[in-house]
């Protein structure tokens, strides 16, 4: 049967809406029924609104509804602007929490994945202050976890790096012990609870991601938002995809904001996007997924 992918345009003065008829159109898709939620109509292009923010929020709505009845197999989300949306009462950090919440999934996480680097994030939207005081030995064994069940579902080998926290993964407690108190103990639980899987480390977080793109490690444990996006973006910016682990159905996101400052002047890439589309369509055919 044909998987059926809903595509929220996000916020219609951004570049979502051109991007999705870029990536339609671009040939580069694969066979599915693609269902548009949403309406780019009568909105300013690169002029942000409430109103275009109650239309992106209705959008997410209508998609986790239509996904929670089985209506449609997969999500695929435009860029949304965050500080129109919380002026409107959108009361998430970010589309991953707000899924995670509809859904109610507790053990969720963020990764993106693009051009041989994937990482996963045990904290996300959370300062990077309060880094240390959320990073929890079992949290980072639950996001593990997801990202090891992540790359089982691509059909790939289950090489996971972990990273450090500190600079040179703490340097045997000298910059820091939660490589010692928290990370390594973390990582000897993945691997006893996923003895088929490679789990290694805590590494340097300034070099694994090189030995990441070099071949050496299928996955990226990393410990902060920002951590995991730096190097993910700069290896993969056109074609980084979002995916929000431990949801009943797959969603994904290109890795880019709503780009007010480019939208209607057709130079917005839509690769991100296409890659997202792609990855949503490949999902689908996971077991994890069981379609009703």
């Amino acid at each position: 049967m044909r998987k059926r992918i809903g595509i929220t345009l996000g916020d219609p003065a951004g570049i979502g809406p051109e991007i999705i008829r870029s990536a339609l159109a671009s040939g580069k898709l694969p066979d599915a029924d693609y269902r548009l939620l949403g309406k780019s109509e009568g909105h300013s292009l690169g002029q942000p609104t409430p109103d275009g923010a109650r239309e992106a929020q209705a959008a997410l709505e209508e998609s986790v509804r239509l996904a929670i009845t089985h209506d449609i197999d997969a999500i695929v989300t435009g860029p949304i602007h965050k500080a129109s949306m919380y002026e409107i009462g959108f009361a998430f950090p970010g589309q991953t929490e707000f899924f995670a919440a509809r859904c109610g999934v507790e053990n969720f996480a963020m990764l993106l994945t693009g051009a041989g680097l994937t990482v996963a994030l045990v904290t996300a939207h959370i300062p990077l202050s309060s880094v240390t005081e959320n990073l929890r030995k079992a949290e980072i064994v639950r996001v593990g976890s997801l990202l090891q069940n992540f790359l089982v579902r691509r059909g790939g080998s289950r090489r996971i790096a972990v990273a450090g926290l500190n600079p040179h993964a703490g340097e045997s407690g000298a910059l820091g012990r939660e490589e010692i108190e928290l990370i390594a103990p973390a990582v000897a639980e993945l691997q006893r609870i996923h003895p088929t899987a490679q789990i290694s480390g805590p590494f340097s977080p300034d070099t694994i991601f090189h030995r990441s793109v070099e071949g050496e490690f299928d996955g990226v444990l990393c410990m902060y938002h920002d951590q995991g996006l730096i190097p993910l973006k700069l290896h993969a910016f056109h074609e980084g995809v979002n995916v929000t682990l431990g949801l009943p159905f797959p969603r994904t996101s290109p890795d880019h904001g709503t780009a007010f400052a480019i939208a209607g002047q057709s130079i917005a890439r839509p690769d991100s996007m296409i890659a997202a589309i792609r990855l949503a369509v490949e999902l689908t055919e996971s077991s994890a997924y069981p379609r009703k």
